[in-house]
């Protein structure tokens, strides 16, 4: 049975997150209603991962199987992004290998968190406002700490259906782009709400309202009420998805054999 991998990307203000939801909008029950409009079957697609409501994408990936192979892949996501909403863009559609999981084939998610210092009326729905000083050099001392945890319970949300808390950290650090203050991590999985957590917390300690011993205190105790509280979703970006298929998937491209257009 062939199967097709979706590269897409999505503003996710206006769904409840990806996964489908019961009575609520999602990324995923939208981008399946068109697809099985214009291959005229029903079709559910699997996606890389889940994003909260109001998180973004800039690199999102999916992957669908069909009984028979389409003919014209480059004219399907041209039409799907006719049909579809303007919060949502199709990238490219192709042809992998049957064994080819868009979820558990990747090998790390990296997310950026945006905040901007001052007031800015062109980044109201893509960048956290936050007016104070901040200690970077203190924040981006207490996310190093990370790497030494791989038990990330304490920035979970509660009652979730997940088998272990675990994650491996592979990059965390603060930087300046483009006048905005950027937190960047990095990670095989994350917990649901795990990073707006996380930057709600080492905000705490740029605030100096949290010594970095009562931030390793928090991770070791486990326990999601002594972590900070979660800035808000909207700041946030999936930017980045990994395969060891091949490079990043922000390029767009899954290159060796397991790729079927190779």
């Amino acid at each position: 049975m062939p199967r097709y991998f979706i590269h897409m990307a999505y503003n996710g203000s206006r769904y409840n997150g990806y996964q489908i939801q019961p009575h609520a909008p999602s990324v995923q029950a939208t981008v399946e209603r068109c697809l099985s409009l214009k291959l005229g079957q029903k079709i559910g697609i699997t996606g890389c991962g889940r994003t909260d409501t109001g998180v973004h994408a800039r690199n999102y990936y999916a992957h669908f199987d069909l009984e028979n192979e389409i003919k014209d892949t480059e004219t399907l996501a041209r039409q799907m992004n006719t049909f579809l909403p303007e919060d949502i863009v199709i990238y490219r559609i192709w042809q992998v290998a049957p064994d080819l999981h868009a979820r558990f084939d990747a090998v790390s998610r990296t997310y950026h968190y945006y905040i901007t210092r001052t007031k800015n009326p062109f980044h109201t729905h893509d960048a956290y406002f936050l007016y104070g000083d901040l200690d970077i050099p203190k924040m981006q001392e207490a996310a190093s700490l990370l790497f030494d945890y791989e038990d990330f319970t304490s920035f979970s949300k509660v009652h979730t259906q997940v088998k272990t808390n675990n994650c491996k950290i592979m990059e965390a650090r603060w930087f300046e782009q483009d006048g905005l203050l950027v937190f960047r991590i990095k990670a095989d999985r994350f917990l649901r709400n795990m990073v707006r957590a996380i930057v709600g917390t080492l905000l705490e300690i740029g605030k100096g309202r949290m010594t970095l011993e009562e931030f390793l205190a928090v991770i070791e105790r486990k326990d999601r009420c002594e972590a900070g509280t979660s800035v808000p979703a909207h700041a946030l970006f999936l930017e980045e998805v990994e395969y060891d298929t091949g490079p990043s998937a922000s390029s767009g491209t899954l290159t060796d054999a397991k790729d079927m257009g190779a």
